[in-house]
């Protein structure tokens, strides 16, 4: 059965809408099969692809669909580059909160990381944080582990060595190894982000 290519043009901007990293053609496929009861077909999936591009081609749109790290993801439309700049930079000047500063923590002494393996030493979804992060240029991906479903690795920036005065990892404080059993995991997580460096400039708290 054919379908409605208006309508898996739809279903595929809400899914790259509400993915928290790119999303492959295979896993929309997969998520969209379940949802319509049927597959959808190559033809049918390039077509909305191409479809939704023309869409946030146009002048008046402010995000693109853009093919990056083996996924899509919307983006920003490049003429805006300023105004998302003046907010990047508003966001980048506020005090890391303690729960960032955790999850920051906990990037820079296991990095390259997967989401999974940060949400196993802090006990909870690190989604929103890790998102943060990476809108503050402290982090950002530094391609796919060999595991299962290739996830995302991340990673400090140079951003992150200037903004804790770091000449290199090298430099950050000595910790034990970390262990991941369920009645330490906060503890641990709590200790890295109190030995953490402070920042060389701060200001008001997010």
């Amino acid at each position: 059965m054919a379908h409605d290519i208006n309508h898996i043009s739809s279903l595929l901007e809400t899914l790259v809408f509400v993915a928290e990293e790119p999303i492959s053609r295979e896993h929309c496929h997969i998520y969209m099969a379940e949802y319509l009861g049927e597959p959808v077909t190559e033809e049918e999936m390039a077509e909305a692809i191409d479809l939704l591009r023309e869409r946030h081609a146009h002048p008046r749109s402010g995000v693109r669909l853009e093919e990056i790290a083996e996924g899509f993801q919307i983006l920003s439309a490049p003429d805006n580059f300023e105004l998302v700049k003046l907010y990047l930079k508003d966001i980048n000047n506020r005090k890391l909160s303690r729960t960032a500063l955790e999850t920051l923590s906990i990037i820079a002494y296991k990095q390259p990381v997967t989401k999974t393996e940060i949400e196993q030493i802090r006990g909870v979804s690190s989604d929103y944080m890790i998102q943060k992060l990476l809108d503050k240029q402290l982090v950002e991906i530094k391609g796919r582990s060999d595991g299962p479903g290739r996830p995302l690795l991340y990673a400090t920036t140079q951003k992150f060595m200037d903004h804790f005065g770091l000449r290199s990892i090298a430099d950050l404080p000595k910790l034990a190894e970390f262990e991941t059993d369920e009645n330490t995991v906060g503890e641990h997580a709590e200790h890295v982000s109190a030995d953490m460096p402070q920042p060389a400039v701060s200001s008001e708290e997010e």
